[in-house]
């Protein structure tokens, strides 16, 4: 274990999707160097075994450098696309009548007609819908419905290629979130020892408690994240706030979602997710072309550092790189520019301050005790850190819905628990094994880990959270304030 943290502590978290750019020697580990806090296993590619060997790499390398990185597997979700054309692609013109035709030969697709893989799609949609196919490049207003054929005007043409999705304007595809794919990907994601798992297209806690159940007492220890991409998703409070308390953490995938919404109103769809998951105590990833351009660029857009920037203003825990270090040229200097965003932003006064539930009652002993600490952190001068000694990772979790400056340390001797804390805002996870000891000397021993990594120097204060009985679920009923000696 390396001692001291290295530089600022950074508290937006990154999340890199793994691929063939990660897998070139040596670009992994230059990877979690540079500052990965979560890798992302798609299971929309490879093979178990793929993925098994990745992860399998992930951990050797992060034990070495002595870092916490958690594992997501993503869930592929229904597949709604289009099949495939029998010259590869084509070309539909604005005006021109177009088909979609369930029992087509799905290698048969032609300039007016092409087969589709969602069977259901006939009785999915009427007269008047708006289709959007490529993400939303080339549009179709639905003239007529005649099972299994799906007439359809081209609104707005181009080039269309094979196995393109599908999505309907304002949502209303009927695709089930879970497909026999993804229920074989959940249990290999068990079997190889994911840390949270990301279930794609839910339409309501239903969906995420069908995760659950499938998860089973196998899988109790993955968390969910719920990848909210349907416009049923975010068409009501309700349903979005079912959804994000049926997880562990939530993704604004920002990709089908803006397909399916609009870009217009994605903007403050993006800004309810974050702050919503935050009230309600979950984590949020803001995903989906933050840094688009580093695919082939060495340095992102004006437009991405201001992205990423408002996402990290706005309070994201996380954000998302997809292609970008999956399959892009400059993997590692993609991760070394996110770092550098986050760090500018978080420098930023109002990504410091918090009014996070001020004028609210709390209804359990560790829920109070953390935050009690961090505003005890935010407004005592000299405090250096709030370290936390935790079971789960629950108590920094709460903590950490707090905006700070301040680093959140989250002591935990299981290693579930410490890659589970390395999503959440603020936190840094560091092993700690408080077995026998006294009050006064973990006291000490937490000063010492503090003190020995950086965090804290003599004359500081650092606030010290955690339970009666060490290492119990929900035990947190302690709050102190320490000086450094």
């Amino acid at each position: 274990m390396s001692n001291a943290l290295n530089g600022p502590i950074r508290r937006t978290k990154i999340v890199a999707t793994l691929g063939p750019a990660s897998d070139r020697e040596g670009v992994l580990e230059e990877m979690i160097a540079a500052g990965v806090d979560v890798v992302r296993l798609n299971f929309s590619h490879g093979s178990a075994d793929d993925h098994r060997q990745r992860l399998g790499r992930v951990r050797e390398i992060a034990n070495r450098l002595g870092k916490s990185v958690a594992a997501l597997g993503d869930l592929q979700g229904p597949k709604i696309r289009i099949a495939r054309f029998a010259d590869g692609a084509v070309n539909l013109e604005e005006g021109q009548p177009f088909v979609l035709d369930v029992s087509m030969d799905s290698n048969a697709g032609n300039a007016e007609r092409v087969g589709c893989d969602y069977k259901s799609l006939a009785e999915d949609v009427a007269a008047g819908d708006m289709l959007l196919l490529d993400d939303g490049r080339l549009v179709l207003e639905v003239e007529k419905v005649s099972a299994p054929e799906v007439h359809t005007k081209v609104v707005v043409g181009g080039k269309l290629s094979n196995n393109k999705g599908i999505n309907k304007q304002g949502g209303g595809l009927s695709a089930a979130a879970l497909t026999d794919k993804d229920k074989a990907d959940l249990k290999t994601a068990i079997d190889i020892g994911v840390d949270y798992l990301a279930v794609s297209f839910p339409r309501s806690a239903a969906d995420m408690l069908e995760a659950r159940e499938l998860l089973g007492e196998a899988g109790k220890e993955i968390g969910l994240v719920a990848k909210v991409e349907r416009a049923e998703a975010v068409a009501d409070d309700e349903t979005l706030d079912g959804i994000i308390l049926a997880s562990e953490a939530v993704m604004v995938a920002r990709g089908d979602l803006g397909v399916e919404i609009g870009d217009a109103q994605l903007i403050g769809v993006q800004k309810r997710m974050i702050k919503r998951a935050r009230s309600l105590n979950r984590a949020v990833i803001t995903a989906t072309q933050m840094m688009e351009s580093m695919i082939a660029a060495p340095l992102p857009t004006r437009a991405e550092v201001f992205d990423v920037a408002n996402a990290v203003l706005d309070g994201t825990d996380a954000v998302m790189l997809s292609a970008e270090t999956a399959a892009g040229d400059y993997p590692v200097e993609t991760i070394e520019a996110m770092n550098r965003l986050c760090l500018g932003a978080e420098r930023e006064r109002s990504a410091q301050e918090s009014g996070h539930r001020i004028h609210e009652g709390f209804s359990k002993t560790d829920e109070t005790v953390a935050l009690s600490a961090m505003y005890a952190a935010n407004h005592l001068k000299g405090v250096a850190a709030i370290a936390c000694m935790t079971a789960t990772g629950y108590t920094p979790l709460i903590a950490s819905r707090i905006r700070s400056g301040l680093p959140i340390i989250g002591f935990a001797h299981s290693p579930i628990a410490q890659r589970r804390m390395a999503l959440y805002r603020g936190v840094v996870s560091l092993y700690f094994n408080s077995d026998g000891m006294s009050p006064s000397e973990l006291n000490t021993a937490a000063i010492k880990e503090l003190t020995d990594r950086g965090i804290a120097k003599s004359g500081d204060y650092a606030i010290l959270t955690r339970g009666e009985h060490m290492n119990a679920h929900g035990g947190t009923n302690t709050m102190q304030i320490l000086e450094v000696q």
